[in-house]
């Protein structure tokens, strides 16, 4: 079976000022463009059998710098539906609910056409997604790409491995990364994450790329 590559797209202005970004339909940065071109060779040096992208056109725009051609958009691939949480900071909901975490506690209620939802919800679409993954790498040889948004790959990482949505907070995620699942002896695993395609060691392999805001 061929690997999992998750790619998060470049960088917005909202998420480098760390507001929730669900459903509001904002451009890359230039910054962010820059990241999604140099993911392109990173992900030519994968034999692609599939590609999925999230509707979102900064996830389309990633795919299309970044060289995922043919991308197959799917709504599965959306970011977290943040409800009355969008466009808001953790720090901003943290100045009246000091406790509140989002992968265990959710969002609150937003307007009928965007609810909100919770970590469970997350994790049923995350196993949608990876049944469609799993139908594309039995059909053909080599890996399946899918560019998405920070959240809901962390969601989709952990139920890949088995855990519960909420682990996903143990994901850090950054902007412009791609991060591999493989598999060691009939076992889901993490072969590589956080991975930035200008963070070379100085023995040339790959390190992790460098933690930034992980809010979309």
């Amino acid at each position: 079976m061929g690997d999992l590559l998750l790619v998060r797209h470049g960088e917005t202005e909202w998420s480098l000022s760390g507001r929730h970004t669900g459903w509001t339909d904002i451009p890359l940065t230039e910054n962010g463009r820059e990241q999604a071109r140099r993911l392109a060779p990173l992900i030519a040096r994968h034999s692609i059998a599939a590609a999925f992208v999230s509707p979102r056109q900064r996830a389309r725009e990633t795919a299309r710098l970044a060289g995922v051609g043919g991308a197959r958009v799917d709504a599965d691939l959306s970011e977290w539906d943040y409800g009355g949480y969008e466009g808001v900071t953790t720090v901003e909901i943290h100045r009246t609910q000091p406790d509140w975490f989002l992968f265990t506690d959710g969002v609150a209620p937003g307007p009928p056409e965007h609810p909100g939802e919770s970590p469970q919800e997350v994790g049923e679409r995350a196993e949608r997604m990876l049944a469609k993954i799993d139908a594309a790498l039995a059909e053909e040889e080599g890996s399946v790409v899918v560019v998405s948004h920070g959240h809901f790959l962390r969601v989709l990482a952990a139920r890949r491995l088995g855990l519960p949505a909420s682990a996903g907070a143990l994901f850090q995620l950054s902007t412009g990364t791609m991060s591999r699942l493989s598999t060691e002896h009939r076992r889901h695993v993490v072969a590589g994450w956080n991975v930035r395609p200008d963070a070379y060691c100085s023995h040339g392999s790959l390190s992790e790329g460098e933690a930034g805001p992980d809010v979309e």
